[in-house]
Protein backbone atom coordinates (compact mmCIF):
# COMPACT_ATOMS: atom_id res chain seq x y z
CA UNK A 1 0.00 0.00 0.00
CA UNK A 2 0.94 3.72 -0.93
CA UNK A 3 0.63 4.54 2.87
CA UNK A 4 3.03 1.58 4.17
CA UNK A 5 5.17 2.66 1.45
CA UNK A 6 5.30 6.21 2.99
CA UNK A 7 5.57 5.02 6.94
CA UNK A 8 8.75 3.32 4.79
CA UNK A 9 10.53 6.41 3.41
CA UNK A 10 9.79 8.16 6.12
CA UNK A 11 11.55 5.71 8.55
CA UNK A 12 14.88 5.57 6.56
CA UNK A 13 14.48 9.20 6.05
CA UNK A 14 14.57 9.65 9.63
CA UNK A 15 17.62 7.35 10.11
CA UNK A 16 19.36 8.85 7.47
CA UNK A 17 18.61 12.41 8.49
CA UNK A 18 20.67 11.50 12.35
CA UNK A 19 23.75 10.72 10.72
CA UNK A 20 23.27 14.06 8.13
CA UNK A 21 22.60 16.13 11.87
CA UNK A 22 25.84 14.67 13.33
CA UNK A 23 27.82 15.62 9.67
CA UNK A 24 26.87 18.98 10.02
CA UNK A 25 27.97 19.69 13.98
CA UNK A 26 31.24 17.92 13.26
CA UNK A 27 31.23 20.34 9.62
CA UNK A 28 30.58 23.47 11.65
CA UNK A 29 34.43 24.23 12.25
CA UNK A 30 34.89 24.03 8.40
CA UNK A 31 32.27 25.93 7.51
CA UNK A 32 33.34 28.86 10.15
CA UNK A 33 36.94 28.55 8.40
CA UNK A 34 35.57 28.93 5.15
CA UNK A 35 37.25 32.08 4.86
CA UNK A 36 41.37 30.07 4.22
CA UNK A 37 39.95 28.34 1.11
CA UNK A 38 42.36 29.33 -1.68
CA UNK A 39 41.23 31.48 -4.51
CA UNK A 40 38.92 29.69 -7.01
CA UNK A 41 39.74 30.16 -10.93
CA UNK A 42 36.47 30.96 -12.42
CA UNK A 43 35.17 32.95 -9.09
CA UNK A 44 38.64 35.32 -9.60
CA UNK A 45 37.58 35.89 -13.53
CA UNK A 46 34.39 36.83 -12.56
CA UNK A 47 35.45 39.87 -10.33
CA UNK A 48 37.91 40.94 -13.22
CA UNK A 49 35.18 41.12 -15.81
CA UNK A 50 33.86 44.68 -15.34
CA UNK A 51 37.06 46.17 -15.83
CA UNK A 52 37.74 43.74 -18.72
CA UNK A 53 34.65 44.97 -20.10
CA UNK A 54 35.43 48.62 -19.84
CA UNK A 55 38.43 48.36 -21.21
CA UNK A 56 37.23 46.47 -24.01
CA UNK A 57 34.13 48.98 -24.63
CA UNK A 58 31.85 45.91 -24.43
CA UNK A 59 28.42 47.37 -23.72
CA UNK A 60 24.74 46.41 -23.26
CA UNK A 61 23.33 43.68 -21.31
CA UNK A 62 24.03 40.69 -24.47
CA UNK A 63 27.20 42.05 -25.15
CA UNK A 64 28.80 41.67 -21.32
CA UNK A 65 26.84 38.19 -20.89
CA UNK A 66 28.36 37.22 -24.45
CA UNK A 67 31.69 38.06 -23.93
CA UNK A 68 31.73 36.65 -20.04
CA UNK A 69 30.49 32.72 -21.73
CA UNK A 70 33.37 33.25 -24.25
CA UNK A 71 36.12 34.09 -21.52
CA UNK A 72 34.94 31.47 -18.95
CA UNK A 73 32.57 28.33 -20.48
CA UNK A 74 32.06 26.89 -17.28
CA UNK A 75 29.91 29.34 -15.78
CA UNK A 76 27.84 29.41 -18.70
CA UNK A 77 27.86 25.25 -18.03
CA UNK A 78 26.78 25.72 -14.37
CA UNK A 79 24.32 28.13 -15.81
CA UNK A 80 22.88 25.42 -17.58
CA UNK A 81 22.65 22.94 -14.68
CA UNK A 82 21.49 25.10 -12.55
CA UNK A 83 18.14 25.84 -15.33
CA UNK A 84 17.97 22.18 -15.54
CA UNK A 85 17.71 21.94 -11.72
CA UNK A 86 14.92 24.26 -11.78
CA UNK A 87 12.92 22.73 -14.28
CA UNK A 88 13.20 19.10 -12.30
CA UNK A 89 11.28 21.25 -9.74
CA UNK A 90 8.79 21.44 -11.89
CA UNK A 91 8.53 17.63 -12.22
CA UNK A 92 8.81 16.49 -8.81
CA UNK A 93 4.85 15.86 -8.23
CA UNK A 94 5.13 13.08 -11.36
CA UNK A 95 8.17 11.60 -10.46
CA UNK A 96 7.01 11.07 -6.73
CA UNK A 97 3.29 9.17 -8.52
CA UNK A 98 5.13 7.40 -10.39
CA UNK A 99 7.35 6.39 -7.69
CA UNK A 100 3.89 5.24 -5.63
CA UNK A 101 2.59 3.20 -8.68
CA UNK A 102 6.04 1.42 -8.76
CA UNK A 103 5.53 0.88 -5.18
CA UNK A 104 2.21 -0.50 -5.23
CA UNK A 105 2.99 -2.84 -8.26
CA UNK A 106 5.67 -4.54 -6.37
CA UNK A 107 4.03 -4.75 -3.32
CA UNK A 108 1.16 -6.35 -4.91
CA UNK A 109 3.60 -8.44 -7.00
CA UNK A 110 5.38 -9.53 -3.65
CA UNK A 111 2.23 -10.40 -1.97
CA UNK A 112 0.65 -12.71 -4.93
CA UNK A 113 3.96 -14.69 -4.57
CA UNK A 114 3.99 -14.88 -0.72
CA UNK A 115 -0.10 -16.00 -1.02
CA UNK A 116 0.99 -18.29 -3.46
CA UNK A 117 3.84 -20.16 -1.35
CA UNK A 118 1.63 -19.84 1.86
CA UNK A 119 4.00 -17.16 3.56
CA UNK A 120 3.56 -13.55 4.98
CA UNK A 121 4.99 -10.91 3.57
CA UNK A 122 7.29 -9.13 5.39
CA UNK A 123 8.28 -5.34 6.11
CA UNK A 124 11.51 -6.53 4.27
CA UNK A 125 10.05 -7.99 1.06
CA UNK A 126 8.59 -4.74 0.60
CA UNK A 127 11.57 -2.13 -0.35
CA UNK A 128 11.36 -1.33 -4.03
CA UNK A 129 15.12 0.30 -4.73
CA UNK A 130 13.31 1.54 -8.34
CA UNK A 131 10.19 3.06 -6.31
CA UNK A 132 12.76 4.67 -4.02
CA UNK A 133 15.32 6.13 -6.17
CA UNK A 134 12.11 7.94 -7.96
CA UNK A 135 10.38 9.20 -4.82
CA UNK A 136 13.99 10.07 -3.44
CA UNK A 137 14.45 12.32 -7.33
CA UNK A 138 10.53 13.71 -6.56
CA UNK A 139 11.58 14.81 -3.34
CA UNK A 140 11.52 18.81 -3.87
CA UNK A 141 13.82 19.71 -0.75
CA UNK A 142 16.50 16.84 -2.10
CA UNK A 143 16.42 18.14 -5.91
CA UNK A 144 19.22 21.15 -5.78
CA UNK A 145 21.67 18.55 -3.35
CA UNK A 146 21.00 16.16 -6.31
CA UNK A 147 22.06 18.91 -9.44
CA UNK A 148 24.71 19.57 -6.56
CA UNK A 149 26.35 16.49 -7.94
CA UNK A 150 26.41 17.34 -11.60
CA UNK A 151 27.67 20.77 -10.79
CA UNK A 152 30.92 18.97 -9.25
CA UNK A 153 31.18 16.46 -12.40
CA UNK A 154 31.30 20.03 -14.68
CA UNK A 155 34.03 21.48 -12.53
CA UNK A 156 36.12 18.51 -12.42
CA UNK A 157 35.72 18.29 -15.89
CA UNK A 158 37.19 22.03 -16.45
CA UNK A 159 39.33 21.96 -13.36
CA UNK A 160 40.24 19.74 -10.96
CA UNK A 161 39.36 17.76 -7.27
CA UNK A 162 40.87 21.00 -5.61
CA UNK A 163 39.13 23.64 -7.28
CA UNK A 164 35.86 21.74 -6.09
CA UNK A 165 37.00 21.58 -2.48
CA UNK A 166 38.18 25.26 -2.61
CA UNK A 167 34.65 26.25 -4.03
CA UNK A 168 32.63 24.62 -1.51
CA UNK A 169 34.77 25.76 1.52
CA UNK A 170 34.48 29.18 0.07
CA UNK A 171 30.15 29.20 -0.01
CA UNK A 172 28.77 30.25 3.28
CA UNK A 173 26.07 27.73 5.06
CA UNK A 174 25.32 29.84 8.07
CA UNK A 175 21.86 30.73 6.44
CA UNK A 176 21.07 26.73 5.87
CA UNK A 177 21.99 25.51 9.40
CA UNK A 178 20.27 28.74 11.10
CA UNK A 179 17.03 27.85 9.02
CA UNK A 180 17.28 24.00 10.41
CA UNK A 181 17.92 25.36 14.33
CA UNK A 182 15.14 28.23 14.13
CA UNK A 183 12.77 25.47 12.42
CA UNK A 184 13.28 22.71 14.80
CA UNK A 185 12.77 25.78 17.84
CA UNK A 186 9.98 27.10 16.37
CA UNK A 187 8.19 23.77 15.67
CA UNK A 188 8.35 22.97 19.64
CA UNK A 189 5.15 22.52 21.85
CA UNK A 190 5.90 25.68 23.86
CA UNK A 191 6.39 28.08 20.94
CA UNK A 192 3.54 27.01 19.05
CA UNK A 193 0.82 27.21 22.11
CA UNK A 194 2.66 30.63 22.65
CA UNK A 195 1.90 31.38 19.31
CA UNK A 196 -1.02 30.23 18.91
CA UNK A 197 -2.45 32.01 22.22
CA UNK A 198 -0.94 35.22 20.85
CA UNK A 199 -2.82 35.15 17.45
CA UNK A 200 -6.18 34.28 19.17
CA UNK A 201 -6.51 36.89 20.43
CA UNK A 202 -6.99 38.32 17.22
CA UNK A 203 -8.61 35.59 16.24
CA UNK A 204 -11.28 35.60 18.98
CA UNK A 205 -12.48 39.34 17.30
CA UNK A 206 -14.39 36.77 14.79
CA UNK A 207 -15.09 34.13 16.95
CA UNK A 208 -12.12 31.71 16.61
CA UNK A 209 -13.93 30.11 13.00
CA UNK A 210 -11.26 29.20 10.48
CA UNK A 211 -11.90 32.29 8.39
CA UNK A 212 -10.94 34.20 11.78
CA UNK A 213 -7.99 31.96 12.12
CA UNK A 214 -7.01 32.20 8.42
CA UNK A 215 -6.98 36.10 8.30
CA UNK A 216 -4.63 36.31 12.05
CA UNK A 217 -2.59 33.93 10.85
CA UNK A 218 -1.78 35.28 7.50
CA UNK A 219 -1.29 39.13 8.57
CA UNK A 220 -0.32 39.13 11.91
CA UNK A 221 2.58 35.92 11.56
CA UNK A 222 4.30 37.45 8.35
CA UNK A 223 4.50 41.26 10.48
CA UNK A 224 6.28 38.95 13.49
CA UNK A 225 8.76 37.48 11.41
CA UNK A 226 10.53 41.05 11.28
CA UNK A 227 11.12 40.35 15.23
CA UNK A 228 12.12 36.21 15.26
CA UNK A 229 13.12 36.10 11.44
CA UNK A 230 11.49 35.12 8.67
CA UNK A 231 12.04 31.37 8.67
CA UNK A 232 10.46 31.82 12.33
CA UNK A 233 7.64 32.94 11.52
CA UNK A 234 6.88 30.98 8.33
CA UNK A 235 7.42 27.73 10.56
CA UNK A 236 4.84 28.82 13.28
CA UNK A 237 2.20 30.21 10.32
CA UNK A 238 3.15 26.86 8.56
CA UNK A 239 1.61 24.80 11.23
CA UNK A 240 -0.81 27.50 12.42
CA UNK A 241 -2.00 26.85 9.34
CA UNK A 242 -1.92 22.84 8.72
CA UNK A 243 -3.91 22.78 12.60
CA UNK A 244 -6.68 25.71 12.24
CA UNK A 245 -7.45 25.59 8.38
CA UNK A 246 -5.58 23.15 6.00
CA UNK A 247 -7.05 19.78 8.39
CA UNK A 248 -10.34 20.85 6.83
CA UNK A 249 -10.00 20.40 3.59
CA UNK A 250 -10.09 23.23 1.90
CA UNK A 251 -10.59 23.14 -2.01
CA UNK A 252 -7.62 22.91 -4.64
CA UNK A 253 -7.74 26.52 -5.50
CA UNK A 254 -8.41 28.21 -1.75
CA UNK A 255 -5.58 25.75 -0.45
CA UNK A 256 -3.09 27.32 -3.37
CA UNK A 257 -4.56 30.66 -2.88
CA UNK A 258 -3.25 30.52 0.29
CA UNK A 259 0.04 28.95 0.17
CA UNK A 260 0.63 31.81 -2.30
CA UNK A 261 -0.37 34.41 -0.33
CA UNK A 262 1.50 33.27 2.77
CA UNK A 263 4.56 32.92 0.37
CA UNK A 264 4.11 36.44 -0.05
CA UNK A 265 3.14 38.02 2.95
CA UNK A 266 6.15 36.25 4.84
CA UNK A 267 8.64 37.54 2.03
CA UNK A 268 7.11 40.88 2.72
CA UNK A 269 6.35 41.10 6.20
CA UNK A 270 10.16 40.65 7.59
CA UNK A 271 11.25 44.36 6.22
CA UNK A 272 9.71 46.64 9.69
CA UNK A 273 13.41 45.34 11.06
CA UNK A 274 16.79 44.95 8.89
CA UNK A 275 17.88 41.75 10.30
CA UNK A 276 14.98 39.70 9.78
CA UNK A 277 14.42 38.80 6.37
CA UNK A 278 17.34 38.04 3.72
CA UNK A 279 17.65 39.95 1.28
CA UNK A 280 17.75 43.14 3.80
CA UNK A 281 20.00 41.44 5.58
CA UNK A 282 22.40 41.21 2.35
CA UNK A 283 22.64 44.83 2.00
CA UNK A 284 21.77 46.31 5.33
CA UNK A 285 25.11 47.75 6.49
CA UNK A 286 26.70 47.89 2.65
CA UNK A 287 23.63 50.44 2.17
CA UNK A 288 23.42 51.64 5.74
CA UNK A 289 19.94 50.73 6.48
CA UNK A 290 19.04 50.93 10.22
CA UNK A 291 15.64 49.45 11.52
CA UNK A 292 13.73 52.87 11.88
CA UNK A 293 14.53 53.11 8.57
CA UNK A 294 13.40 50.28 6.91
CA UNK A 295 10.12 50.58 9.26
CA UNK A 296 9.61 53.73 8.06
CA UNK A 297 9.83 53.45 4.20
CA UNK A 298 9.86 49.37 3.75
CA UNK A 299 7.62 48.37 6.76
CA UNK A 300 4.60 50.73 6.46
CA UNK A 301 4.10 49.80 2.41
CA UNK A 302 4.40 45.75 3.61
CA UNK A 303 1.97 46.09 6.45
CA UNK A 304 -0.73 47.94 3.67
CA UNK A 305 0.05 45.40 0.80
CA UNK A 306 -0.56 42.18 3.17
CA UNK A 307 -3.96 43.72 4.11
CA UNK A 308 -4.91 44.49 0.73
CA UNK A 309 -4.03 40.96 -0.82
CA UNK A 310 -5.38 39.32 1.99
CA UNK A 311 -8.29 41.19 2.48
CA UNK A 312 -8.88 40.55 -1.33
CA UNK A 313 -8.68 36.93 -1.03
CA UNK A 314 -10.94 37.17 1.80
CA UNK A 315 -13.45 38.51 -0.01
CA UNK A 316 -12.88 36.15 -2.74
CA UNK A 317 -12.80 33.12 -0.81
CA UNK A 318 -15.38 34.27 1.56
CA UNK A 319 -17.94 31.81 0.89
CA UNK A 320 -16.12 28.89 1.26
CA UNK A 321 -14.05 30.17 4.43
CA UNK A 322 -17.86 30.09 5.80
CA UNK A 323 -18.33 26.56 4.97
CA UNK A 324 -15.06 25.01 6.55
CA UNK A 325 -17.34 26.13 10.04
CA UNK A 326 -19.85 23.99 9.17
CA UNK A 327 -17.24 20.73 9.31
CA UNK A 328 -16.93 21.96 13.26
CA UNK A 329 -18.45 21.99 16.44
CA UNK A 330 -20.55 24.98 17.84
CA UNK A 331 -19.23 25.86 20.95
CA UNK A 332 -20.27 29.22 22.00
CA UNK A 333 -24.45 28.83 20.60
CA UNK A 334 -23.73 31.57 17.74
CA UNK A 335 -24.71 28.86 15.08
CA UNK A 336 -20.94 28.47 13.47
CA UNK A 337 -18.34 26.11 14.11
CA UNK A 338 -15.62 27.43 15.62
CA UNK A 339 -12.07 26.25 16.56
CA UNK A 340 -11.97 27.80 20.56
CA UNK A 341 -11.78 24.36 22.06
CA UNK A 342 -8.64 23.03 19.87
CA UNK A 343 -6.23 23.42 22.91
CA UNK A 344 -4.60 20.52 24.36
CA UNK A 345 -2.91 20.37 28.24
CA UNK A 346 -1.39 22.71 29.56
CA UNK A 347 2.31 23.79 29.51
CA UNK A 348 3.81 25.99 32.65
CA UNK A 349 5.35 29.30 31.84
CA UNK A 350 8.58 28.97 32.71
CA UNK A 351 8.90 26.23 30.04
CA UNK A 352 7.97 28.69 27.37
CA UNK A 353 10.00 31.30 28.63
CA UNK A 354 12.67 29.24 28.40
CA UNK A 355 11.84 28.38 25.06
CA UNK A 356 11.85 31.40 23.62
CA UNK A 357 14.97 32.44 25.64
CA UNK A 358 16.49 29.73 22.93
CA UNK A 359 14.67 31.10 20.03
CA UNK A 360 15.72 34.76 21.05
CA UNK A 361 19.16 33.21 21.55
CA UNK A 362 19.54 32.19 18.04
CA UNK A 363 18.28 35.05 16.29
CA UNK A 364 20.56 37.27 17.85
CA UNK A 365 23.20 35.17 17.16
CA UNK A 366 22.42 33.72 13.79
CA UNK A 367 25.60 34.76 12.10
CA UNK A 368 27.58 32.53 14.34
CA UNK A 369 27.11 29.14 13.59
CA UNK A 370 28.87 27.84 16.97
CA UNK A 371 26.98 29.63 19.19
CA UNK A 372 23.25 28.75 17.86
CA UNK A 373 24.15 25.29 17.25
CA UNK A 374 25.33 25.19 20.93
CA UNK A 375 22.53 27.13 21.84
CA UNK A 376 21.06 24.36 20.42
CA UNK A 377 22.49 21.30 22.28
CA UNK A 378 21.14 23.12 25.41
CA UNK A 379 17.99 23.20 23.93
CA UNK A 380 18.26 19.45 23.25
CA UNK A 381 19.34 18.76 27.03
CA UNK A 382 16.23 20.95 28.29
CA UNK A 383 13.88 19.34 26.07
CA UNK A 384 14.80 16.23 27.68
CA UNK A 385 14.32 17.21 30.95
CA UNK A 386 11.12 18.75 30.38
CA UNK A 387 9.60 15.85 28.11
CA UNK A 388 6.57 15.29 29.79
CA UNK A 389 5.62 18.75 28.43
CA UNK A 390 7.00 18.53 25.38
CA UNK A 391 6.29 16.76 21.89
CA UNK A 392 9.07 15.11 19.65
CA UNK A 393 11.54 17.26 18.36
CA UNK A 394 10.81 17.26 14.26
CA UNK A 395 13.92 17.12 12.46
CA UNK A 396 13.51 15.59 9.42
CA UNK A 397 11.45 18.71 7.88
CA UNK A 398 14.27 21.07 9.35
CA UNK A 399 17.26 19.25 7.97
CA UNK A 400 15.26 19.16 4.44
CA UNK A 401 14.74 22.30 3.61
CA UNK A 402 18.42 23.13 5.19
CA UNK A 403 19.79 20.39 2.13
CA UNK A 404 17.72 21.85 -0.34
CA UNK A 405 19.00 25.97 0.76
CA UNK A 406 22.63 24.94 0.98
CA UNK A 407 21.95 23.35 -2.78
CA UNK A 408 20.90 26.78 -3.34
CA UNK A 409 23.30 28.77 -2.56
CA UNK A 410 25.95 26.23 -3.78
CA UNK A 411 24.61 26.89 -7.53
CA UNK A 412 23.71 30.03 -6.78
CA UNK A 413 26.90 31.35 -6.09
CA UNK A 414 27.99 30.82 -9.65
CA UNK A 415 25.06 33.04 -11.23
CA UNK A 416 26.06 36.61 -10.87
CA UNK A 417 28.01 37.01 -14.48
CA UNK A 418 24.75 36.65 -15.81
CA UNK A 419 22.65 38.16 -13.18
CA UNK A 420 25.10 41.62 -12.64
CA UNK A 421 24.99 42.79 -15.94
CA UNK A 422 21.15 42.65 -15.79
CA UNK A 423 20.56 44.33 -12.95
CA UNK A 424 23.39 47.27 -13.53
CA UNK A 425 21.92 47.90 -17.20
CA UNK A 426 18.29 48.85 -16.51
CA UNK A 427 16.47 51.63 -15.12
CA UNK A 428 13.68 52.08 -12.13
CA UNK A 429 10.80 49.98 -13.24
CA UNK A 430 12.67 47.77 -15.57
CA UNK A 431 14.87 47.06 -12.53
CA UNK A 432 12.38 46.33 -10.33
CA UNK A 433 10.28 44.16 -12.48
CA UNK A 434 13.28 42.58 -13.26
CA UNK A 435 14.61 41.82 -9.78
CA UNK A 436 10.57 40.50 -9.32
CA UNK A 437 11.17 37.57 -12.18
CA UNK A 438 14.75 37.11 -11.08
CA UNK A 439 13.91 36.74 -7.88
CA UNK A 440 11.92 33.83 -9.29
CA UNK A 441 14.29 31.70 -10.22
CA UNK A 442 17.09 32.74 -7.48
CA UNK A 443 16.84 33.42 -4.18
CA UNK A 444 16.07 36.82 -3.20
CA UNK A 445 18.70 37.34 -0.69
CA UNK A 446 21.18 36.26 -4.07
CA UNK A 447 19.97 39.24 -6.00
CA UNK A 448 20.54 42.06 -3.40
CA UNK A 449 23.98 40.32 -2.87
CA UNK A 450 24.98 40.98 -6.24
CA UNK A 451 23.39 44.38 -6.66
CA UNK A 452 25.31 44.97 -3.26
CA UNK A 453 29.06 44.81 -4.87
CA UNK A 454 27.97 47.17 -7.79
CA UNK A 455 29.63 51.17 -6.91
CA UNK A 456 27.71 53.43 -8.34
CA UNK A 457 23.64 53.06 -8.25
CA UNK A 458 21.34 55.26 -7.15
CA UNK A 459 19.18 55.62 -4.73
CA UNK A 460 16.22 55.07 -6.78
CA UNK A 461 17.58 51.57 -8.40
CA UNK A 462 18.71 50.67 -4.99
CA UNK A 463 15.05 50.97 -3.45
CA UNK A 464 13.92 49.05 -6.86
CA UNK A 465 16.05 46.22 -6.63
CA UNK A 466 15.45 45.78 -2.97
CA UNK A 467 11.41 46.13 -3.00
CA UNK A 468 11.66 44.11 -6.18
CA UNK A 469 13.41 41.39 -4.44
CA UNK A 470 11.06 40.97 -1.46
CA UNK A 471 7.61 41.71 -3.51
CA UNK A 472 8.96 38.37 -6.01
CA UNK A 473 10.05 36.01 -3.03
CA UNK A 474 6.58 34.20 -3.00
CA UNK A 475 5.75 33.24 -6.30
CA UNK A 476 8.11 30.27 -6.03
CA UNK A 477 9.57 27.50 -3.57
CA UNK A 478 13.48 28.97 -4.36
CA UNK A 479 12.52 32.42 -4.41
CA UNK A 480 13.11 33.09 -0.57
CA UNK A 481 14.71 31.09 1.75
CA UNK A 482 11.69 30.65 4.32
CA UNK A 483 9.76 28.77 1.65
CA UNK A 484 10.72 25.56 1.72
CA UNK A 485 9.75 25.26 5.20
CA UNK A 486 6.20 26.37 4.76
CA UNK A 487 6.69 23.75 1.74
CA UNK A 488 7.81 21.12 3.71
CA UNK A 489 5.47 21.46 6.49
CA UNK A 490 2.42 22.01 4.56
CA UNK A 491 3.03 19.39 1.09
CA UNK A 492 0.89 16.79 3.16
CA UNK A 493 -1.92 18.62 2.77
CA UNK A 494 -1.72 18.81 -1.98
CA UNK A 495 -1.79 15.20 -2.38
CA UNK A 496 1.56 13.99 -3.80
CA UNK A 497 3.74 17.75 -3.65
CA UNK A 498 3.03 21.06 -4.04
CA UNK A 499 2.65 22.20 -8.13
CA UNK A 500 5.12 24.86 -9.18
CA UNK A 501 2.69 26.00 -11.58
CA UNK A 502 -0.16 26.09 -9.12
CA UNK A 503 1.58 28.02 -6.68
CA UNK A 504 2.58 30.73 -9.04
CA UNK A 505 -0.85 31.03 -10.04
CA UNK A 506 -1.64 32.01 -6.16
CA UNK A 507 0.96 34.06 -5.31
CA UNK A 508 0.37 36.46 -8.73
CA UNK A 509 -2.10 38.21 -7.90
CA UNK A 510 -0.63 39.24 -3.87
CA UNK A 511 2.39 40.02 -5.83
CA UNK A 512 1.44 42.29 -8.09
CA UNK A 513 -0.72 44.08 -4.79
CA UNK A 514 2.42 44.09 -2.79
CA UNK A 515 4.59 45.34 -6.34
CA UNK A 516 1.77 48.44 -6.86
CA UNK A 517 2.06 49.38 -2.69
CA UNK A 518 5.79 49.40 -2.74
CA UNK A 519 6.09 51.62 -6.30
CA UNK A 520 3.37 53.58 -5.87
CA UNK A 521 3.43 54.53 -2.18
CA UNK A 522 3.99 58.30 -1.97
CA UNK A 523 7.47 58.36 -0.03
CA UNK A 524 9.18 61.21 -1.20
CA UNK A 525 12.11 61.05 1.19
CA UNK A 526 12.89 57.35 0.51
CA UNK A 527 15.97 58.35 -1.49
CA UNK A 528 17.45 59.72 1.60
CA UNK A 529 18.01 56.42 3.33
CA UNK A 530 20.83 55.13 0.56
CA UNK A 531 22.56 58.76 0.64
CA UNK A 532 25.58 57.92 -0.05
CA UNK A 533 27.00 60.61 2.22
CA UNK A 534 25.39 58.67 5.01
CA UNK A 535 27.91 56.92 7.73
CA UNK A 536 27.63 52.74 6.74
CA UNK A 537 26.44 51.60 9.88
CA UNK A 538 29.92 49.57 10.19
CA UNK A 539 31.22 52.50 10.50
CA UNK A 540 29.80 54.30 12.65
CA UNK A 541 30.07 51.40 15.21
CA UNK A 542 33.58 51.46 14.58
CA UNK A 543 34.18 55.23 15.26
CA UNK A 544 31.93 54.92 18.65
CA UNK A 545 34.71 51.72 19.57
CA UNK A 546 37.46 54.24 18.75
CA UNK A 547 36.23 56.82 20.87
Amino acid sequence: MVSGYAMQMQHIMTKTLRILLLTLLVSIPTAMAAGAAEPVPFQENMKQFPAEERAAEINGIWGKISYRAGQEPFLLVATIIFILAIAHTFFAVPLTKYSHKLQHEHDARIRKMKDASGESALAGDMVCFKATFFHFLGEIEAIFGIWVLVLIGAIMSFYDVGTVQNYISGVNFTEPMFVVIIMALASTRPVLRFAENCLSFFARFGKETPAAWWLSILIVAPILGSFITEPGAMTIAAMLLAKKFYKLKPSPKLAYGTLGLLFVNISVGGVLTNFAAPPVLMVAQKWGLSTPEMLMHFGDKAIVGILLSTGLYFAVFRKELDQLASRLADHDGDGKGDLQDDHDRPIPVWITVTHLFFMAWTVFFAHTPALFFGGFLFFLAFRQGTAHHQTDVQLRGPILVGFFLAGLVIHGGLQGWWLEPIITSLDEWPVFVGSVVLTSFNDNAAITFLASQVSGLGSDIKYAILAGAVCGGGLTVIANAPNPAGQALLARFFGDGVSPGKLLMGAFIPTVIVSLVMMLFPDPTVGDIFDEEKPKIEETAEKKATD
